[in-house]
């Protein structure tokens, strides 16, 4: 990629740095009508589990795996998680925990080879794997390509549900009632067989960490399950059990994860680069953990920028206008009600082009209809004004610290304005007819920001996500506006083919990051 493409993306956009303070990392939890915690034990709260019968072989779980840093590296690396592809008790709806009895059907064969096909150029050092057969064999067909061993690891086997394991979701909730119910809406507390299995989870991600972070690798790739591949993407950027199920691990989704020496020792900085990044379209009709979402908002990142154009009025370069267009075409596979933008002309420019496509794709004949798509700008995405105060260059790392943590708050608590601005405008529709989806074009300051207010986290999460210039990020609401966001897919670049950033770098230059 040349390097006035490379600098024109805004990476890393808010630098965090980690501490083993505890208290300075809390999340601030308020009550809000968009999103409401689940009173739910978690890393951020002190956990209580009944100790271990000498007997069972566990050990008691920490009272807070957050207290423990995650071990320091002194190279950038970058870390790629991958699930396994469908399995014949996925196909089937069976509850598989860590059991060893399903196997990679047909389409998770394919599902498998077409994410080989996605990391085919990249380059890894090393590769881990759970050793349950549907994560191995995805794990064979990934690296298939590549001599060196892969490494299992059984800290990476999916959760353990015990007494669930083998049944048939109807049969579960027949034989368990109660203790079913409790699985699906309050798992972090969920007990079965006097164990809490999310809480186990969780610690069990923080030691696959220490095993992967230590490993001499800088570009390692982790094969593994839905379950534990949330957690181990949770526990990275230092979110407790509630976020379970909110983090979404599809079949052969592609997460990747960067970690950074910290210049002041301890633990690494992270960046979520991306979160599920699936070998299919992710806007095609399907569940949120589970559960139908008929509602969702789609962040889309605006185009690139003219570089010798300045402020709002910056037209879309060449590029710009292929991404442009590629989210247009991508964004086919739902029907948009509306697309809010600002006001900048590279906003519009974006919105514009995915409105016209949306309008004309039930035109496959002379006497077609154009189809209605309602086009509002909302002045809470507007942020030139916001981010023009800085002197730092935006399209480099680390350019939000110290003096100018005043723009970082301005941007926040607009971006806060904007996030409830967004809910009311998905709650309009009411998804009396299918789904009802709104479209939001935007800086990827902004759009970073957004996702924090989804997931209610502080600002000091900002630096914990990354976008790239024409991607997108869906959050879908499975219980309505009032509930729980459940994040889809963070930083989607597929669609921009030989024009997108590839999901991983040469490691020759550790500055790549």
């Amino acid at each position: 990629m040349s390097s006035s493409c490379s600098t024109a993306l805004t990476s890393h956009l808010f630098p965090l740095r980690k501490t083993n303070d505890f208290s300075r990392r809390r999340p601030t939890y308020t009550p809000s009508r968009i999103l409401h915690l689940f009173n739910s034990s978690s890393s951020l709260q002190e956990i209580k589990v009944p100790p271990a019968s000498p007997s069972d072989g566990r050990s008691e779980l920490p009272a807070s795996w957050e207290s423990i840093a995650l071990p320091p590296v002194t190279a950038a690396k970058r870390v790629v998680l991958v699930r396994h592809g469908q399995s014949t008790w996925n196909a089937e709806g069976r509850i598989q925990g860590s059991s060893d009895f399903s196997v990679l059907t047909q389409k998770g064969e394919s599902q498998a080879e077409t994410s080989r096909l996605m990391l085919l150029d990249d380059s890894f050092d090393v590769c881990f794997s759970s050793p349950l057969i549907r994560s191995k064999r995805t794990a064979e067909i990934i690296w298939s390509s590549r001599g060196e061993e892969i490494i299992t690891d059984s800290n990476l086997r999916e959760i353990d549900l015990y007494s669930f394991q083998g049944l048939l979701k109807n049969e579960g909730k027949a034989k368990y009632g109660a203790a079913f119910r409790q699985w699906q809406i309050d798992a972090p507390n969920f007990n079965i067989d006097g164990h809490y299995p999310v809480r186990e989870l969780w610690s069990r991600a923080r030691s696959c960490w220490t095993k992967i972070l230590t490993h001499e690798s800088k570009s390692i790739l982790v094969v593994a399950h839905n379950a534990v591949n949330q957690a181990l993407v949770a526990t990275a950027i230092g979110l407790g059990t509630e976020y379970f199920r909110i983090l979404l691990q599809s079949n052969c989704g592609v997460s990747v994860l960067d970690f950074t020496p910290n210049p002041e020792g301890g633990s690494p900085q992270i960046c979520l680069n991306r979160l599920n990044q699936t070998p299919s379209s992710p806007l095609a009709s399907g569940s949120s953990a589970g559960r139908k979402a008929s509602m969702r908002i789609i962040l889309v990142t605006h185009g690139l920028p003219q570089n010798d154009v300045q402020g709002a009025d910056r037209p879309m370069n060449m590029l710009g206008m292929i991404q442009a267009q590629k989210t247009a075409e991508l964004l086919l596979d739902v029907k948009v009600r509306t697309i809010v933008s600002s006001s900048a002309r590279i906003a519009l420019e974006t919105a514009n082009a995915i409105s016209k496509v949306q309008e004309a794709a039930d035109c496959l004949g002379a006497d077609c209809v154009p189809r209605y798509v309602e086009m509002k700008q909302i002045p809470d995405l507007d942020v030139d004004s916001i981010l023009k105060q800085t002197k730092q260059d935006l399209t480099q790392p680390g350019w939000l610290r110290g003096s100018e943590d005043d723009v970082a708050w301005a941007l926040w608590d607009q971006s806060r304005a904007a996030w409830e601005s967004l809910v009311d405008e998905v709650s309009k529709g009411g998804a009396s007819e299918g789904e009802d989806v709104v479209v939001a074009v935007g800086h990827p300051a902004l759009n970073i920001a957004i996702m924090g207010h989804c997931l209610n986290l502080t600002k000091e999460w900002l630096g914990s996500f990354h976008l790239d210039a024409g991607s997108i990020s869906v959050v879908d609401f499975p219980d309505g506006p009032a509930g729980r966001g459940v994040i889809r897919c963070i930083n989607y670049t597929a669609h921009l083919g030989r024009w997108s950033i590839p999901i991983t770098r040469s490691m020759l230059d550790d500055e790549d990051f």
